[in-house]
């Protein structure tokens, strides 16, 4: 019986390695594989197919409509009057409120994931007895395993 599980990069992995052959699992019977990170760069706009969850125009349409009102309220004053004028100021906010968002996922965002260091998953193959497979199960259970699955 073969059972497979996912772990994080931690030292759980390690961990729970060292105790199944503590508990009679022969180095041979267990295999490690590190996936992949992925090298390439997100992609900052989402596409129909494709999304990361985040919004470059939040803060722009924010912005947009704090800067129509304030436009509109000085065009009374204004030769344009205030309808134009709150145009002109919606227009500035919601350009403005992008080039925010976009500076904040090109350079912040990119640093922090960076710094954070994301790594890929470790799956663990483990091949036992079917008398060994609830042992082993709950050993990697224990030993905060992502996911755990069994094949006969």
């Amino acid at each position: 019986m073969q059972l497979f599980s996912t772990f994080e990069t931690t030292g759980f992995l390690e961990m729970a390695i060292s105790t199944l052959e503590k508990r009679g699992i022969k180095k041979e019977s267990i295999f490690a594989v590190p996936l992949d990170n992925k090298e390439k760069d997100r992609k900052i706009f989402d596409t129909l197919h494709r999304s990361d969850g985040t919004s470059l125009i939040d803060i722009g349409m924010g912005l947009a409509t704090a800067f129509a009102v304030i436009g509109a309220s000085m065009g009374f004053k204004l030769a344009w009057g205030p309808i134009f004028s709150g145009l002109a100021g919606a227009f500035v906010g919601f350009v403005l409120g992008f080039a925010i968002r976009l500076f904040m996922e090109l350079v912040v965002r990119k640093n922090k994931r960076a710094l954070k260091g994301e790594h890929a998953e470790i799956i663990l193959i483990v091949e036992c007895e079917e008398s060994q497979a609830e042992l082993v199960e709950d050993i990697l259970w224990s030993h905060f395993a992502l996911g755990v699955a069994k094949v006969k």
